[in-house]
């Protein structure tokens, strides 16, 4: 692979975990696909992720700042059971939590996967830090019930309300798109008190006042705030390695800017992001804007290491 001596590509910062290691940001894989209620791969994402970071220097030109110094403490995949879904999210959960447990990082990234892998890894960092408020950046609620095919990828945040992990006023979801959700699940969520910016909302207002409102609601009732990346927030012209692709949604700038003006807040320690299918991707497109959402999360905190 070519080299220039005066460049560092991110992925260079990847420093896999032993004993003893510590660095701003830890990362670990949660590679689990099975529970995705249409055909996906999101198995493979956190490995295309990793590889997409190959193409991304270290240098925000924008910033005037270099991240070639910082120190990603990369821990791998968990392993998973190749057929027992509820006993794979459980996997996760453990994974997370021996992870976070370790205390090598102060910001945690967790590559999914599809997204129930946000119910046990929310719940991990519940357990380790306390209460939690997320952000959720969506074109779906994922509130569906669990009645009519259990712990999905639609029913991470029924979950997680459902078992009192997470408080529906301390849930802001980002992006929920027009003719992707039931009225039934809307109503849900009025009736828990989460906070819904539908995707008119995004259009209307500059994503950083949006971000700013949700970071001052969520900021005195929390102990940490955790971003949750669904890639498919973005319209499938910019993300068509989604498995639920479709029109009307963000493009990626903003996506980027709402991660990179959340990540900025102290209380902001953890991102997931998730449902990216590399076997349907073009030219890895959707893994290399997720790259980018590292980028700018760790472009966030930028200030945090001055």
């Amino acid at each position: 692979m070519f080299k220039d001596r005066y460049i560092t590509k991110i992925k260079e910062l990847l420093t896999p975990w032993q004993k003893g290691v510590k660095g701003e940001f830890g990362l670990v894989g949660a590679p689990l696909s099975k529970s995705s209620i249409s055909h996906s791969g999101a198995a493979f994402a956190p490995g295309a992720i990793r590889e997409a970071m190959q193409s991304y220097s270290t240098y925000s030109g924008e910033m005037g700042v270099d991240l070639k110094d910082r120190v990603i403490v990369d821990f791998g995949d968990v392993d998973l059971h190749p057929t027992d879904i509820p006993g794979s999210q459980e996997q996760i959960y453990e994974g997370v939590k021996e992870v976070l447990d370790t205390e090598a990082a102060d910001h945690w990234m967790v590559l999914g996967g599809d997204h129930s892998i946000s119910f046990p890894s929310i719940r991990a960092f519940r357990e380790t830090f306390g209460r939690i408020g997320v952000i959720q950046f969506d074109a779906h609620h994922d509130l569906r019930n669990l009645e009519d095919g259990g712990p999905t990828n639609g029913t991470p945040f029924r979950s997680l309300l459902e078992h009192q992990v997470l408080e529906g006023k301390d849930l802001i979801q980002m992006g929920i798109r027009d003719f992707a959700n039931g009225e039934a699940y809307d109503q849900f969520a009025k009736e828990k008190g989460v906070t819904v910016y539908t995707m008119g909302d995004v259009r209307k207002q500059p994503m950083e006042d949006l971000v700013n409102q949700s970071l001052k609601q969520l900021e005195d009732q929390v102990d940490v705030i955790y971003l949750s990346v669904d890639m498919d927030v973005l319209d499938q012209a910019f993300a068509p390695g989604c498995p639920a692709i479709g029109p009307g949604g963000m493009d990626s700038r903003t996506l980027l800017e709402g991660v990179y003006h959340a990540a900025r807040h102290p209380k902001v320690r953890a991102m997931d992001i998730v449902e990216i299918d590399p076997t349907v991707d073009f030219r890895n497109m959707t893994s290399r804007v997720a790259a980018n959402v590292i980028l700018a999360y760790m472009k966030g905190k930028v200030k945090n290491f001055n």
